[in-house]
Parts: structure tokens; sequence; C-alpha cells
């Protein structure tokens, strides 16, 4: 499979650095040739100095074999224009990166269609709804609804109040399954666990489960669940403002922007539960002037990452429940973990799983890549015939890092056990390492 990228900033880059390891045929283009070395890495891909926009430069990158073009580069209408001479030029797929929420919005679907973009993506607003999805729940770490909210995700950070500390997973009720444990991860390894693996304080669990049953899943992992009323969000990105427009108007928002002029722009935006005022999220008296003590999540949302991590453990020290940190250096993500900051944002890992189940030919309608592990979630239909339908799960042998979390059939979610017999046709939540991506595609096709 051939695949371009063009723009070799954050996105572009990860998504580059992480299909490398899939052997497949990468290039990645870029007109900035600093953008294009790589010190010290062992990327298998070809760069190239060069135009997205640019029949010729188009052309030279082979666009005429190419099964998938990735425009990702900062500016939507370089993107937009691309993905549209690289359909026209021979490509198979395209997909653009873009800033304006319209174009995403149903009725335009089939135009953007018709000028040979298949899909497009919008980091910021995809960022912004795992940040109402985490203030929403505040006691996990992740939460994600998967097959429109019928199979539930949830990552939780175990405490030693846990009723699950220190037992087994095969010593958990089976006879009622109300959920499913799928990963542990514990310090820097992730373990797709069998039923002798313990758990122990301090790991962090994913779970699967229904939402008849997310209370329980709270209940055995100790959490309280405290109403949020008040948020404080520091940084007035587009992150912040999407993030605004999205929260409950019940929620209190108190906006907190360095840059005056930007947040006298902020101020005209967004909605009338939030209040933006001029100052540094970092200064003490400012956040304890505004009632820091109050609020019960903040959200750190500046282009630094350790001004966002730091000013989370500020937060924790005033007593608020929930934090959240914007972090694109993935290098800095162990450490947040490590300092209990409860979630963290990373728009190269969420563009990047949204675009990779463009890559996979399994029925794919959804893959997430997981923050705090090196670990993904895929949603895939069993064709006819597929290896996964033949034998009950105990019987197939599947490889150590993969585990099935749930099945939707006809309708109707079920978690997994080693009994159940895949059917054509269902729906099924696969949650594997890394490493195992790809061995997908021998069991569901």
């Amino acid at each position: 499979m051939k695949i371009i990228i063009a723009g070799a900033g954050e996105v572009g880059t990860h998504l580059a650095k992480m299909l490398s390891q899939e052997k497949l045929d990468i290039v990645l283009m870029d007109p900035d040739e600093e953008r294009l070395v790589f010190p010290n890495s062992n990327m298998d891909i070809l760069s190239m100095i060069g135009n997205p926009t640019s029949l010729k430069n188009l052309e030279e990158a082979g666009i005429k074999n190419t099964d998938l073009f990735v425009s990702v580069t900062p500016e939507e209408t370089t993107n937009v224009m691309a993905c549209m001479l690289a359909h026209n030029l021979g490509a198979r797929r395209t997909l653009a990166r873009i800033n304006n929420y319209e174009y995403l919005l149903p009725k335009n679907k089939d135009f953007f269609e018709n000028l040979g973009i298949n899909a497009m993506i919008y980091p910021e607003m995809l960022a912004a709804k795992e940040i109402v999805s985490d203030i929403r729940r505040p006691w996990t770490r992740q939460y994600w609804e998967l097959f429109g909210g019928a199979i539930i995700l949830i990552g939780v950070k175990i405490r030693e109040n846990s009723l699950l500390v220190d037992k087994q997973i095969m010593e958990l009720p089976s006879e009622d399954k109300l959920y499913h444990i799928v990963a542990i991860k514990r310090q820097n390894e992730t373990i797709i666990p069998r039923g002798n693996d313990y758990i122990k304080a301090g790991d962090l669990l994913f779970f699967t489960t229904t939402k008849a049953h997310v209370e329980e899943v709270r209940k055995q992992a100790g959490k309280e669940d405290p109403e949020v009323k008040k948020i404080f969000i520091m940084g007035g990105s587009r992150i912040a403002i999407r993030a605004c427009q999205y929260l409950p108007n019940n929620i209190r928002i108190k906006l907190i922007e360095i840059d005056k002029e930007k947040s006298h722009r902020i101020a005209e935006v967004v909605p009338s539960n939030v209040l933006v005022i001029n100052g540094d999220g970092r200064d003490m008296e400012l956040l304890k002037q505004e009632g820091i003590k109050d609020s019960q999540a903040f959200v750190a949302l500046t282009e630094n990452a350790s001004t966002n991590i730091l000013a989370c453990l500020a937060a924790k020290r005033y007593g608020v429940f929930k934090t959240i940190a914007k972090i694109e250096n993935l290098d800095y993500i162990s450490l947040a973990e490590s300092m209990d900051i409860g979630a963290v944002i990373n728009k190269k890992l969420i563009a990047a799983s949204y675009i990779y189940q463009f890559l996979l030919d399994a029925d794919v309608s959804n893959v997430k890549c997981l923050t705090f592990a090196n670990a993904d979630v895929a949603e895939l239909i069993a064709r006819p015939k597929a290896k996964i339908t033949r034998k009950p799960v105990k019987d197939l042998r599947l490889p150590h890092d993969m585990t099935l979390g749930g099945i939707i059939r006809d309708g109707e979610p079920m978690l997994v056990n080693g009994s159940t017999q895949i059917q054509a046709y269902d729906h099924v939540v696969v949650f594997c390492l890394d490493s195992a991506m790809r061995k997908l595609e021998d069991y569901f096709n």
C-alpha cells in the first residue's frame, strides 16, 4: 500500500512514524526542508521537498499509484485543494485536515465527495469532544462510547480502596457478566490480561461494559463521582473555544487567556455561561481570587506541555477533582500519568487514530489510540467465513497481544467470554497492543 502524507507538522510526522512500523510505502512531503530532517530516527519513509498543490510535485511523488493521500498541513485551503488535485491525478482515497466545522455537516458530504475528498478531519473539534466526555465523567481517565454507545470503554486508575485490588482476573464474578477487563497499564507496561493476572493498586484498568453497568464499574473501582458545576480553562485556543461551546450551559466556565486582544475576541464567540478573564493561568493569587477551590475541573490548553502539567498539579493542590492537560510531546505523557494528571489531550494521537481506520482492509468503523497505553481499540465487522467466526473464542488461539471486548449482534450489545462464538456480521470490539493491529485483518477478512 502506498501512502502520501502532505505536511510534516506534528500530525503528519507522528502519522508517518506510526505507519513506518507497518512496512508500508510512505512518502512524507513538505515545502520546508528543515521539517523533513529527523535526527536519530529509524523511520522507513521517503522524505520529499515539495508543495502538495503543485501538479509537478504530486506526479513526482507518484500520486497516480497512491492508495491514500493525506493532507494535514496547517492551511485548510491547501489541504482541500491538494486532495482535489490528488484525486484527479489518480489517488484512490483522500483525506484533508480542516478547521471549519461546516464542512463536516452531513448535508455537505456529497459535495466534497464529488470534489474528490473522501474524508475530513478536524483535530481540534475531536479534542474538544474528548474534553467534554472527560468532564461529564470525572472519575474516569478515559471514557469512549463504541457502536453509538452500545458498548462503553472505560479507563480507570485503581487505588487501594478498590474492591479489585490484589484479586486475580479469574476471581472476579463471571456469572452475571457486567464488565470485561481488556487491558492493564502498569507503570510503562501494557498487559492484555489472562485469568491468572493480578490487579494491583496503581494499575490503570481498561474495562468494556454496557451503559447499564457503568455505575457498577465505578463502584468496583472505588471512585467518587462529583457533579461538575464549575470549570477553569487555561489558554484560549480553538480547542478551548470548541469545548466551551460543547459543554452544558449549566456549568460555569472561567476561561483565562494571557493575551488581551485574544481574550476580547474569545469573549465574543463563547456562550453566556463562560467568563473570559485576561490573565495568567499560572498566577495562584488570580486563581484563588476567582474561586479555584470551589471548582471541580481544571483544563490546561496552552501550547506548552510543561506549563499545562504544572498548572494541573497546582490545581490539584487546591482540591480540584479532575485535571486535564493538553500535551503534544508524546514523551511527556508518561510523566503526566505518573503525576496523576487526570486526562491527557493529544491532537496527534486523536488524528492518527482517525486516519488509521482508512488503512485496514478489514471492515473498520472506528479506531482509537489510547493516550495512556501503547494500545488501540478497533470496531470491526466479522465477514462470512472469516477466521474469527470458525471456533469459540477460547479455541481461536488469539495472539497474546489481542483480546475481544464485546460484540453487537442484531443491535444487542453482548460482552465476550471463552464460550462466545462470533458470527458473520457481528460488530466486534477488539483491544490490542500496537504490535497486533495489522493481525486483525487475518482474523476478520
